[in-house]
């Protein structure tokens, strides 16, 4: 025999383990030809087989291979695996091993189960908390006899064993082969298969002669009895069984249940269902006809052994009517077999070839009924649980059974008749109406007198329940018929004590099954729908508790039902010598459990004994317990729940969740947040254990709908977002305007009169070149503009709007277009365009979308020329995170096609995607095109150079932060890489040089001085060389032979060109050094302080000096003018005061040009470092600084004197200062740099080119980033993103003139850098965003204490790491407080969802945009007009209040007067003001809780109360109000809401004293006082009286002669007595006249 744990694992050989019977195993392969496989199971992890030689069943455990057994079969000196975990030896092989060595029962299965059971579960029943039933009790039942030790059943099996059980792995598949003849399959010489799976034996069947060969069981499965045992049961010629006569018959696990009738076959057909577990097995086979045997006669061909470990208890189980057994003669038709079971319906085949489908009935229908059953039988031992079911079944399920209404008097009968009552003879049983005919275990009716009918059908008409419900009926009041006399029963016989027969099934059990019953009449008066249930029970539980002598069960029945439960009645008695039969329980307890009582002490604060409880049965009552025991925790019920629980029980848990609704947290769980009320909550939370997808904040625009004007890719951003942080004005729609590029630009030339037609034509067409370079710079712009705004549709392409470089012309709006051949156009103009539009569609997927690899490749455009636009795509998806996702297959054939763009869209898209990771597979896709990466000797690839660059770039964001040596070296030597004599590295080297420099410094940033293993490569020193120049040094490396031979066309000697190396190496330097406060780095950068070094060094290389020296100085950047002055050196200062004088003082020594331009550089490098010092805080004191240099620059400009600087510096710098400004705004969309962003965009023109644009675009790009939602983030603790965004803003810095001069594309690294922070409200009834007040609360620091700070969102949050909290505010909107001193998770879940806060709007507030001062909230008007009557609120207002179909109902109908209102008026005011109570205070769900005390209270008022629970719920109401508990919360929030009206309860509880008050008056302190000393008193006091008990918890009589009050004389010595009965001061004043024997009662 193989296994196979996988289908692609190798098969291996099975190994099992036997064992004789003194203890010795032996482990060996399974090589027996003669063994199958005939039944496989996974929980148990068990398998059957069949032995055909011998024909005999066994049974093994399948587990995993322990190493010590590998060893003996491969015969293994030492094995190196380490053991598998092996389980310890479960009980159950236990039991089973003992079973197979000889504890197989003796003869009749019933003896069996007795004999087994008789020393496990009689003797103790187990207590009520733990329950250890099942694997302990065996059934067990085989085919013949058992012999007494079944030693010889191990006789020809010796090749098996025992051993411990394991669980299985979780696949398992086993295949056998028949087929291998020869013994043994494993040859010496191979190499043996190491197995995995090994059989223990369990069991063997004995040897049985009767049995013919080849009997192999044809049908296997696992059942379950009734009270949950499993069995294992196999079959052996037939199904089980259809017996010969055609007859199926019921079994529980072995018992028999009986026959099932089957009404229309015919008749003697009866027919078996069996109780499978598992609805998937088939149940088809055809019997042969046999002799019909005794009782159990099918029974024969059934095999089977100890119950298999519980898997679940299966009390759904269906059962059949027990029926005398009786031999059928058989019909025409007979059922020839049952087939397709699924839960308790199964088919009939007919052997006239039809078919039916039949149901068998379920055990019980009525709920009350499945639950005293459930308890009952969870109460009694096994064998007579599973007894008692069958014959309950029998009696439920005869034909013509019960309708549901009497089935409970059916349950009733037939438990008392197995308690050993006579229900004939018992009065109250007598007259239950059955509706139905009667079992046979009923006995039958005494037979009628004559067919004329006689008086007894009329008592028994009087004496039924529907003649009681007519007399209390308000039609018989109001006719005034007097009631009936019901004569006594005039029999002898009844009035005669009844005495029980003790030899029934259930009578040593009685007291066991009255004390669960009483637990079941206490978990049913925890739930409001079950009162029926309750007084039908309760009339079962006095009769039994009368004759148990259980005195104060009676009381506290009487108590409950005063009119249900008179004092006297018909007692059986149980006969004296049998009582020590009767067996009491350990945990019955004299004193009756009630659940009510418990609550009132622990609201008092009393000690309380534990309360007991029916696992899974008493749940309610085990919440409520837990609940009050630990109150504020609410777990476990539902809002369901509440609703059904006594108002009571359910005011102390709703007011703790009223409290809990106030201030929760917000990280609690969604079923938490539904509970307390806080839809806003829970909606937040089920959104955030949401897979990322589409956010209630994307905007719906279908594709399909746009109107005819062009999509210009702005289309999906969020009016609504933005309408609100943006109120005031159209600014959104401007940029808009401003960024668009679909649409033709407005080409303005004036036609001179000397101006030819050609020549204008031309002049348009330059004019058209002009603007086409402005249009050109715009797609960066709208990629910041649209950021992560738009979640795609999988199944359609993402819109690209078009790049339109056409204009119009006016006046009569002709096209010029630049193909026209008139002028001159670069050629490969629109490539980097195209590539920016690609990118910036791309931007607009949020990384919070769906997409997978198949629709990033169903975006690839059709047409080439799109080809540009798709590379940027890739890019952007990369940027955004998609990347990841797109196959490698893909990214492979996209690299073959050898498009330029396409690889640098992708190489850089997958290193952003992969960013600082050090992925492998990524580090050998760059290294490929990287020559200096790759082995001297390889093959020199063609690689173009701007791919080469995007690689070196693709290097260093791949390896950022990881100061990885090999890498740094590298970069190291590129940055000076010297042109080859071939002309290879002579283009462009700048644009190289650079991207190795920022590679360099991305690996290595922030190491500062701490490159571990790298001080032999002197970076520092070699970067300032590099910087500064000198003599160049000798490459070292396996790449010194590519450089031997200078180039043939550059003649540079062997010196550095400063011009090439310069900006990589400073950048460099400023990122390896970055923040790190080094002065001695910092002084190399210092900018020159003569004259004649500063002609040594370019102009805009001073700009990147001053950066890079501020970035590394980042403690010392402040926000003023005077610290951006300090930057310059003092020669500079000293000569260019003004540079906007005309007449600038003369010096032969110095050169006034170096001079001014040297000077705007280094107020344009301070003025960028600070930009990224308070990158994205919209630091006040920053921007002020910044826009004042901004405005200098412009003044400068626009001077008549500005050549000395020259416009092209001035207007760099004033780039770079724009920059600056809008990163230090970034998200927030300021007036004041929008307007300088729109002045610049209308100069076109002139100096302004390509890269100016391309700066002012971004500037606005960066003002509105993500419409708003995303600033920047540079801040202390995110070096990554301060290196992304200087990668991004250095490419406007120097020669922004050209073009090609630096790889375009590393523009939208600012992505990398963007960080989500707005928060936008979002109203959780309404689904629209909302303005809401919050308070942010800033952690101390070493510049400012802990502060806080007022914001309306939606507006963007401050920093993360600078918070401790924030809180939703009041008083429009329910508190919510998110606490980040627990850390930023949750809130950074929020924010990268689009930023929703789902927020509640409180009852009766107006949102802060239709009532922005809180003017118009409708509290404020009817607390403005309240009277001092509840009469002035108008039930139509309340619609403003809440929008529940509930309330408003209960407005309409029961508080709109009407004419003629009456008595009615009272209780119309009253509705009103409790449902204004409600409203207001937000507890709509007090409503019924308000009324039905009121309703008790009138009820009490007209005597009219016939059971106590409302008095409990009122008592319950008034303790918990005066609880310490509740008091001291008053007192530590005297602010906060009542949860119930503070004027009402005092007047419920007056109300109450006066009623009972009064009564005692009236003649009520004589039936007190005869109830107090045990004699009788009249019945018509009953319910009052029991209204008095239960509401002054006045102790039982028989509690009172043990605290002595005979000789009391004084109150004071009274109040002492009963100090130990806990009884109230109040009550005993009450109760002192008639103790103290003063006939006046002292009534307060």
């Amino acid at each position: 025999m193989f296994s196979m744990l996988h289908p692609l694992d190798e098969i291996t050989p099975l190994v099992c383990k036997s064992g004789s019977l003194f203890g010795s195993s032996r482990v060996q392969y399974v090589v027996d030809h003669a063994m199958k496989i005939v039944f496989l199971n996974t929980e148990p992890s068990i398998i059957m087989t069949y032995d055909t030689v011998q024909s005999l069943h066994s049974v093994w455990a399948l587990r995993r291979v322990k190493t010590e057994e590998e060893n003996v079969v491969l015969k293994f000196s030492e094995q190196g695996g380490t053991p598998q975990n092996v389980a310890s030896s479960s009980s159950l092989t236990a039991h089973l091993r003992s079973l197979s060595k000889g504890d197989s029962p003796v003869a009749s299965p019933f003896q069996n189960y007795s004999s087994i059971h008789s020393q496990s579960r009689s003797t103790s029943s187990p207590s009520l908390h733990s329950r250890s039933p099942s694997i302990s009790n065996m059934a067990a039942l085989s085919r013949a006899h058992s012999p007494a030790l079944g030693v010889h059943s191990f006789s020809g099996v010796q090749r098996f064993n025992l051993s411990s059980h394991n669980q299985s792995p979780k696949r398992h598949s086993i295949s056998h082969s028949p087929n291998s003849s020869n013994g043994s399959f494993l040859a010496p010489e191979t190499e043996p298969i190491v197995p995995e799976l090994c059989i223990d034996h369990l069991w063997t069947e004995t040897i049985t002669n009767i049995r013919e060969k080849n009997s192999q069981a044809s049908k296997v499965f696992i059942t379950s009895d009734l009270c949950g045992q499993k069995f294992l049961c196999f079959l052996i010629d037939t199904m089980l069984v259809l017996e010969g006569s055609g007859n199926l018959v019921l079994y529980t696990g072995v018992v028999r249940v009986g026959k099932v009738f089957i009404p229309g076959l015919p008749a003697p057909s009866l027919t078996m269902s069996n109780t499978m577990p598992r609805p998937s097995t088939p149940l088809d086979s055809v019997s042969t006809p046999k002799p019909l045997s005794k009782l159990l006669g099918s029974l024969d061909e059934v095999v089977l052994f100890s119950p298999v470990p519980e898997l679940r208890d299966s009390s759904k189980l269906h059962d059949s009517l027990y029926n005398e057994d009786c031999t059928f003669q058989q019909l025409g038709t007979y059922i020839h077999s049952i087939r397709d079971p699924v839960c308790n319906r199964v088919t009939l085949e007919l052997s006239n070839g039809s078919m039916v489908r039949i149901t068998i009935p379920e055990i019980a229908t009525s709920e009350l009924v499945q639950t005293c059953l459930q308890a009952i039988k969870f109460i009694l031992p096994k064998e007579i649980a599973v007894q008692m079911l069958v014959k309950w079944y029998s009696v439920h399920s005869a034909p013509g059974g019960p309708s549901y209404h009497s089935e409970w008097n059916l349950f009733v009968t037939c438990l008392m008749n197995m308690m050993g009552y006579n229900t004939d003879r018992l009065a109250w049983t007598r007259n239950f109406d059955f509706e139905g005919s009667l079992s046979p275990v009923i006995a039958p009716k005494k037979a009628r007198p004559s067919e004329t009918g006689s008086d007894d059908d009329w008592e028994y008409l009087l004496n039924s329940d529907y003649h009681q419900n007519v007399e209390s009926h308000l039609l018989n009041r109001s006719l005034c018929l007097s009631p009936l006399e019901v004569s006594q029963m005039k029999d002898e016989d009844f009035s005669q004590n009844l005495i029980l027969d003790s030899s029934t099934l259930l009578f040593t059990h009685i007291p066991a099954i009255f004390f669960v019953l009483h637990l079941i009449y206490e978990e049913l008066k925890l739930n409001t729908l079950m009162g029926e249930g309750i007084r039908s029970l309760v009339g079962l539980l006095v009769q039994l508790a009368r004759d148990l002598k259980l005195e104060p069960y009676v009381d506290h029945y009487y108590r409950d039902f005063p009119t249900l439960v008179r004092t006297t009645g018909q007692v059986c008695t149980i006969d004296q010598g049998q009582t020590g039969f009767m067996h009491h329980p350990s945990f019955f307890t004299p004193e009756p459990p009630s659940i009510y009582q418990w609550v009132s002490s622990c609201l008092k604060g009393e000690g309380m004994p534990p309360y007991p409880y029916l696992p899974g049965i008493c749940e309610r009552s085990r919440l409520v317990v837990l609940v009050f025991r630990i109150i504020g925790t609410v777990a476990g019920f539902t809002l369901r729940d509440l609703e059904t629980l006594p108002f009571g029980i359910a005011l102390p848990i709703r007011d703790a969740i009223y409290h809990c609704r106030e201030q929760p947290a917000s990280d609690w769980p969604e079923a938490v947040c539904l509970l307390i009320g806080r839809q806003d909550l829970s909606k937040q939370a089920c959104e955030g254990n949401l897979p990322k997808g589409k956010s209630v904040l994307s905007s719906d625009v279908p594709s399909g709908t746009e109107t005819e004007e062009e999509d210009d890719g702005m289309n999906d951003m969020n009016q609504e977002v933005m309408s609100l942080i943006w109120s005031e004005d159209l600014r959104v729609q401007d940029v808009r305007r401003l960024l668009q590029s679909a649409h033709p630009v407005r080409v303005n030339v004036v036609q001179y009169p000397e101006l030819s037609d050609h020549e204008f034509i031309e002049e348009k067409e330059n004019r058209l070149l002009q603007l086409c370079q402005r249009t050109m710079a715009l797609p960066v712009g709208r990629g910041m503009f649209t950021l992560f705004s738009y979640h795609p549709v999988p199944t359609e392409p993402l819109p690209i709007p078009k790049l339109n470089l056409t204009g119009r012309a006016p006046p009569r709006n002709t096209t010029v277009d630049l193909n026209s051949g008139n002028i001159d156009v670069p050629p490969n103009m629109t490539s980097w365009a195209s590539f920016h539009n690609g990118v910036a569609a791309g931007l607009k997927i949020a990384p919070a979308s769906q997409i997978d690899s198949a629709w990033i490749v169903y975006n690839k455009p059709k047409h080439a020329e799109l080809a540009n636009e798709y590379a940027g795509f890739l890019m952007a998806l990369g940027l955004n995170g998609h990347l990841t996702k797109l196959a490698t297959l893909n990214i492979h054939d996209y690299l073959t096609k050898g498009h330029e763009m396409t690889s640098i869209g992708l190489l850089l898209g997958v290193s952003a995607a992969k960013l600082g990771t050090m992925d492998m597979s990524i580090t050998r896709l760059l290294s490929i095109h990287i020559p200096a990466l790759l082995p001297p000797t390889s093959t020199e690839l063609d690689v173009p150079h701007n791919v080469q660059v995007a690689a070196v770039v693709g290097i260093g964001l791949v390896y950022q932060g990881t100061a990885h040596r090999h890498t740094a070296e590298v970069l190291l030597a590129e940055i000076g890489r010297p042109p080859g004599p071939e002309m290879e590295y002579c283009t462009d080297r700048e644009s190289y040089s650079l991207a190795a420099g920022l590679a360099l410094g991305m690996v290595c940033l922030g190491h500062g001085s701490n490159l571990i293993g790298m001080s032999d490569l002197n970076v520092p020193e070699q970067l300032y060389q590099y910087m500064v120049g000198g003599h160049r040094r000798f490459q070292a490396g396996m790449h010194r032979e590519k450089h031997k031979s200078p180039s043939y066309q550059i003649k540079e000697g062997d010196t550095i060109n400063v011009d090439v190396t310069c900006p990589g190496a400073t950048l460099a330097l400023a990122m390896i050094y970055l923040k790190t406060n080094n002065r001695s780095i910092a002084d190399w950068l210092r900018a020159p302080d003569t004259m004649y070094l500063l002609d040594f060094v370019k102009p805009e290389f001073l700009l990147l000096r001053t950066l890079a020296r501020c970035l590394i100085l980042w403690d010392d950047i402040l926000p003023n003018s005077k610290w951006v002055d300090s930057n310059v050196p003092q020669i500079i200062r000293e000569n260019s005061i003004s540079l906007s004088e005309i007449e600038l003082p003369c010096s032969e020594d110095l050169n006034l040009e170096t001079l001014s331009q040297a000077h705007v550089y280094i107020i344009a490098g301070a003025c960028l470092s600070l930009g990224f010092r308070f990158a994205g805080s919209e630091n006040l004191s920053a921007f002020n600084c910044l826009h004042k240099f901004a405005k200098d620059f412009m003044t400068y400009l626009s001077a008549p004197n500005d050549s000395v600087t020259g416009p092209y510096n001035l207007e760099t710098c004033l780039s770079v200062v724009l920059l600056s400004l809008a990163m230090v705004m970034a998200g927030s969309g300021n007036l004041k740099v929008l307007q300088l962003c729109r002045f610049l965009h209308m100069k076109t023109g002139g100096e302004m080119n390509y890269g100016f644009h391309l700066a002012h675009h971004m500037a606005l790009g960066l003002l509105f980033l993500g419409g708003g939602r995303l600033p920047w983030f540079c801040s202390l603790c995110h070096q990554e993103s301060l290196c992304c965004s200087l990668l991004c803003i250095y490419k406007h810095i120097p020669c922004l003139g050209r073009i090609q001069y630096h790889l375009q594309a590393l523009r939208h690294l600012y992505v990398l850098a963007a960080e989500p922070r707005l928060l936008v409200p979002v109203d959780v009834d309404t689904n629209m965003p909302c303005y809401a007040l919050l308070e942010v609360t800033y952690k101390g620091t070493q510049w400012y204490e802990q502060t806080k700070e007022e914001l309306m969102a939606p507006t963007l949050l401050p920093e993360l790491h600078l918070l401790k909290q924030i809180k939703v505010k009041g008083p429009r909107y329910w508190e919510l407080l998110i606490d980040l001193s627990k850390g930023t998770q949750h809130l950074k879940s929020i924010l990268s969802k689009d930023g929703v806060l789902y927020v509640k709007l409180r009852a009766g507030q107006l949102s802060y945009k239709e009532d922005p001062m809180g003017w118009q909230s409708l509290l404020a008007q009817t607390v403005a007009n309240r009277n001092s009557e509840a009469r002035a609120f108008k039930p139509e207002t309340i619609s403003a209040f809440t929008s529940d179909p509930a309330l408003l109902s209960f407005a309409e109908y029961f508080c709109k007067p009407t004419v003629n209102m009456g008595q009615k008026q009272e209780i119309l005011d009253l509705f009103s003001s409790v449902l204004y109570e409600c409203v207001t205070q937000e507890t709509p769900e007090m409503l019924p809780a308000y009324i039905a005390m009121d309703q008790a209270m009138r009820r009490l008022g007209r005597r009219e109360m016939s059971e106590t629970s409302e008095l409990w719920q009122i008592k319950l109401v008034l303790e918990f109000f005066s609880s310490r508990s509740h008091q001291e919360r008053l007192q530590n929030h005297p602010k906060r809401g009542l949860f119930m009206n503070s004027e009402f309860l005092p007047v419920v509880k007056c109300t109450i004293d006066n009623t009972l008050d009064q009564w005692l008056q009236a003649g009520g302190d004589v039936c007190v006082h005869a109830y107090l000393s045990g004699q009788p008193f009249e019945e018509s006091q009953l319910s009052m009286l029991a209204c008095f008990l239960v509401y002054h918890s006045v102790p039982a009589p028989w509690h009172l002669p043990s605290i002595g009050l005979e000789g009391s004389t004084s109150f004071a010595e009274l109040l002492f007595k009963f100090k130990q009965l806990k009884m109230p001061v109040r009550a005993l004043l009450r109760l002192a006249p008639l103790l103290l024997g003063n006939p006046q009662p002292m009534v307060m």
